[in-house]
């Protein structure tokens, strides 16, 4: 059997392996983050947040066609188009490793024997398989994101480079290069990591075309390659279509034409010149300069699949994302303007001065008959700037994260070392160190990682060596052993990944100096290139999968090092078998082994079901106001794909500051008629009214909300004050507003009962809360001065209490919703007021309408997930203690079934013991003694075990690790002890005792005495 048939064979088997993997292990619907975006965006060809991903898009719809109508298969379909895609990536990985390997290995000329065929085999299953296998590339495998399409194209990149070297001497070879260029032209459509391969392609391609490598040679072509990027990067996704934007400003602004026509010129004058070029080239024999320019047609043609975005923008699709429409609109949304800028190489720190502005470039924006101003581009001067920025942020949380990771006080002002140790310490040290950790030595569990070091780490398995950087490893906690993302690899694959390096610099310094570049490049240039503040919502471990990729080439390549290494005086044939038997038990099968049940989402269904249960906790024709990612995206897909209540208007609080999502909050989409907003687009646009400040008037009482919106939209001068740069604003005189009460529409609407109206307030009164009003909040405040009660609105559980605009008092817990109600406010409450429960409703939606995402049964729940038991188990508990409270003892008790029914009995994290303890006070109240006791004496056990651990780790480091987790553990176990005494059960309160006097000794030393959390 020939080379190529049996590389062909493993390649495909390795493929289907990976397939099978993913297939059985993808989750059915939709996944939490960006994944309902794209899917319903996918669906129905809509524009996601910026810079989009087009062709993915595209792909994803063609998936979507194997679901045959059935709009609750599509998003599994979808998924199964990233498990195919990932699957793909294993396949030309392992061409690429059985490439690199056979060039090392088989001098030309010589004939391969079989135990070089079955090294090289075995080299790119092992090193296939274990990125196949690799924590980080699965996540992405198994969900509808642009990650696993991304890495396919990385890899068909660099497989295609190796193809061309291996056939560079043959007349049309460098038909490779320009199918490079197609490619990488097509994935800027999906996602930018495939061009950071290019300076590893530069490398190949002057090794391939010089005989003898310089020092001079490599530092330009380690330039030019970088070079050939940033034209990419900012020539031609961004300067082309800037040059396009301002020849459109021209031709509109200064000749009058109309909109589009400079685009047009444009277009013809770049096409009219690259055909020139190229008949040039060809006419003098220019083949470096032909090459070059076809290749940049063709990543301009690639490129073009962006033209769908300005396409379905113009269609108004329900989501429309930034509204790209127009050059400019367009231009901004390429450069992810809506995100804000970091500074990478100068910068200021978290407490630099300020001492100025400086005015940048014009916005502009697309007015009836020209482009209008919309404002110029601020930047702000700082007094203390630095060389290589990484501690900017002066977000508050932020600035404390930078002073306690590197012991700063407040008086210090960071210089480059500080920023340079920062770098080192925090941004590769703890986060990319930590996920390649993930990978390739092992996983603590999967709670987010804060800096804490004692969740969310990488973990060997190999308590000693573990014990150096991570303290005490004796009592490792349940959040620990019993996480199913506890995986001990026992540093194995990180070892053959290393022995896989040496053998291969060794042998092969510049194939080697490649992979190197190649690692580097998608790895720490990443992480130069993001300059990560601290803190984020979700671990960022997809952006350096592709460093992974080209770490797992040397995993494959570990092979040939063991065979070489310590296979010697056996024949080679067996030596190969023995090299390649240990390479898959040491890497790709412990590594599946271990990875299995944190990967495997088959029985998951939290993200589709937690989205039908924010929309069926909204009554008919509802307002939803929503904040974040995980209450809006899977929301779409709910209503965008399954057509899950289409009368239901989410209204997403992050985007509604900006002009093009108020002017689609205006127009009807679904069965959701347009939002009660007055504003016309004029008082609103990108420019107007973006933030208007507060300007104490001293006014006596409480303003009408009509009244105060009025005079915020007054074009009046008389009714603006003058701003710092000569302008004038709008502003707010008071921050006390009230809003009349008519009873009739309330009851008429059926927004409270008629049987309640007594409870009805004349007039709702509060304070606003922020000290400005931004244009969102404007159109928020315009929809409840005019909505008089027609359409019930809402906030998201999940919305920060700030965006509430101090309306907490009317807002009215009925599931995953909070409703504003025009009730009278408890004048009683005490500072730490109760929740609010309209219980009725409430209790209607938990027992009738509600699905738990199998939360109970799930074989795994991600992080994301397991939070959302937490919200469950909150509400669940309070409804039960409201209906105790109001006498309705049977009913509490079907509530209390129905939380032993649906959530799971498992702790996720100290948060799990605050939400079981107040179930249990209830339990205790309805006569379930038993079960309120188990739920004590297990939370307790949990107390102790987690506490312990921190007690461990906190002495073995000489300061107190986890103080939060510490404090409340320490906290509700004293609330335990009590409440047990007091329902009389001596033995649970002894039990509870005894744990609680061993834990406070313990941590004495470090509080003096028992702290409140």
């Amino acid at each position: 059997m020939n080379y190529s048939k049996v590389n062909n064979i493993t390649g495909w088997i390795c493929f289907l392996i990976a397939t099978i993997t993913y297939v059985l292990t993808l989750e059915p619907s939709v996944s939490f983050w960006d994944c309902g975006e794209f899917i319903a965006s996918a669906l129905k060809m809509q524009v996601v947040h910026q810079p989009g991903a087009p062709l993915f898009l595209m792909l994803q719809r063609f998936f979507s066609v194997f679901a045959f109508g059935d709009v609750t298969k599509v998003a599994y379909w979808m998924n199964i188009g990233s498990a195919l895609s990932s699957a793909a990536t294993i396949l030309f990985l392992f061409w690429t490793i059985t490439a690199l390997a056979k060039k090392t290995l088989v001098k030309a000329g010589e004939t391969l024997t079989n135990g070089q065929l079955i090294s090289i085999m075995g080299a790119g299953a092992v090193g296939a398989l274990a990125y196949a296998f690799s924590d980080s590339f699965w996540f992405s495998a198994v969900e509808s994101e642009v990650y696993a399409q991304s890495s396919l194209f990385t890899a068909i990149v660099f497989w295609g480079i190796l193809k061309w070297e291996a056939q560079a001497d043959e007349p049309r070879a460098d038909r490779w290069l320009l199918f490079i260029a197609y490619i990488m032209g097509l994935s800027i459509g999906i996602h930018l990591l495939n061009l950071l391969t290019i300076p590893a392609i530069a490398f190949i391609y002057y090794f391939r075309k010089t005989g003898k490598a310089t020092t001079s040679g490599i530092f330009k072509t380690l330039l030019v390659g970088i070079l050939i990027l940033g034209v990419i990067q900012y020539g031609i996704i961004q300067y082309l279509v800037s040059f396009g934007a301002y020849f459109d400003l021209f031709f509109v602004n200064t000749l009058g034409l109309g909109f589009g026509t400079g685009v047009l010129f444009f277009a013809i004058l770049i096409i009219g010149a690259f055909v020139w070029a190229i008949r040039y080239s060809i006419k003098h024999q220019k083949k470096l300069l032909n090459l070059g320019l076809i290749s940049t047609v063709l990543i301009i043609f690639g490129y073009a699949s962006f033209a769908m975005i300005i396409i379905r923008a113009k269609a108004d699709p329900n989501l429309n994302n930034s509204a790209p429409k127009d050059a400019f609109s367009f231009l901004s949304y390429l450069n992810r303007e809506q995100y804000g800028d970091r500074p990478l190489l100068f910068g200021p720190n978290y407490n630099s001065e300020r001492t100025g502005v400086t005015e940048g470039k014009t916005i502009w924006r697309k007015g009836d008959k020209k482009y209008e101003i919309a404002g110029k581009k601020n930047d702000y001067e700082y007094a203390d700037n630095t060389f290589l920025p990484r501690m900017y942020s002066d977000d508050q949380k932020h600035a404390d994260f930078y002073k306690e990771w590197m012991h700063l006080d407040d008086s210090k002002k960071p210089n480059t070392v500080d920023n340079v140790g920062f770098l080192f310490s925090y941004q590769i040290g703890y986060m990319y160190m930590r996920y390649f950790g993930w990978n390739f030595v092992g996983r603590q569990n999967d709670e987010q990682g804060q800096g804490s070091g004692f969740e969310g780490t990488s973990l060997s398995g190999i308590k000693p060596i573990d014990a150096i950087w991570h303290g005490d490893q004796s009592h490792l906690p349940p959040s620990t052993v019993d996480n199913k993302a506890y995986n001990r690899f026992f540093f194995l694959p990180l070892i053959i990944g290393l022995l896989g390096a040496i053998w291969h610099f060794g042998r092969n310094q510049k194939d080697a100096g490649v992979v190197g570049l190649l690692f580097f490049f998608t790895g720490i240039a990443i992480v130069l290139y993001l300059n990560q503040k601290p803190l984020e919502p979700r671990e960022r471990d997809y952006a350096y999968v592709g460093s992974f990729y080209a770490f797992s080439i040397w995993i494959g390549l570990g092979v040939l090092a063991i065979k070489e290494w310590l296979f010697k005086k056996l024949t080679p044939v067996t030596g190969a078998v023995a090299a390649t038997v240990i390479g898959l038990f040491a890497a790709p099968v412990i590594m599946a082994q271990q990875g299995w049940d944190d990967h495997d989402r088959s029985t998951k269904l939290v993200a589709h079901d937690i989205a039908l249960d924010y929309l069926q906790s909204c009554a008919p024709n509802a307002i939803l106001f929503t904040y974040g990612d995980n209450d809006t995206y899977p929301l779409w897909y709910i209503q965008e794909v399954e057509k899950v209540r289409p009368d239901v208007r989410i209204v997403n609080l992050s985007l509604f500051d900006t002009d093009w999502y108020i002017n689609g909050m205006k127009q009807k989409q679904n069965d959701s008629e347009p939002l009660p907003i007055s504003m016309k687009e004029s008082q609103f646009v990108q420019g107007e009214r973006d933030v208007m400040p507060y300007d104490d008037y001293k006014i006596a009482g409480n303003v009408e909300l009509k009244n105060v919106v009025d005079l915020l939209l007054s074009d009046n001068a008389d009714d603006k004050v003058a701003m710092q740069d000569g302008t004038k604003s709008n502003f707010l005189p008071t921050k006390n507003f009230k809003l009349t009460i008519n009873p009739q529409e309330v009851i008429s609407t059926g927004t409270v009962a008629a049987a309640d109206a007594a409870k009805i307030t004349p007039e709702m009164e509060w304070k606003f809360n922020k000290g400005y009003v931004t244009k969102g909040t404007l159109a928020m405040l315009d929809i409840l001065a005019h909505n008089n009660w027609k359409r019930p609105i809402y906030f998201a559980s999940t919305v920060p209490s700030e965006q509430y605009n101090g309306l907490d008092k009317y807002l009215y817990n009925e599931g995953l919703a909070l409703r504003l109600l025009p009730l009278k406010a408890d004048t009683t409450a005490s500072e730490e007021r109760e929740e609010l429960l309209n219980t009725p409703v409430l209790y209607k939606n938990i027992m009738d309408k509600f699905k738990w995402g199998n939360i109970k049964t799930a074989k795994y729940l991600d992080p994301q997930s397991s939070d959302d038991t937490f919200i469950f188990t909150n509400i669940l508990s309070s409804l039960t203690g409201s209906l105790i409270k109001e006498g309705k003892i049977e009913e509490a008790k079907k509530v209390a079934d129905k939380y032993f029914e649906v959530m799971p009995d498992r702790f996720f994290g100290i948060r799990t013991v605050v939400v079981k303890y107040y179930m249990a006070e209830n339990l205790y109240k309805l006569g379930e003694t038993a079960r309120a006791n188990d739920i004590l004496t297990k939370s307790g056990d949990y107390i102790q075990k987690e506490l312990t651990y921190l007690g461990d780790i906190s002495a073995s480091k000489g300061s107190l690790t986890g103080t939060q987790n510490v404090q409340t553990g320490l906290y509700y176990l004293d609330r335990m002890i009590k409440t047990a005494k007091s329902m009389g059960q001596t033995k649970v309160s002894a039990q509870l005792e005894k744990q609680f006097s061993g834990l406070e000794s313990r941590f004495s030393g470090y509080f003096g005495q028992q702290p409140t959390p």
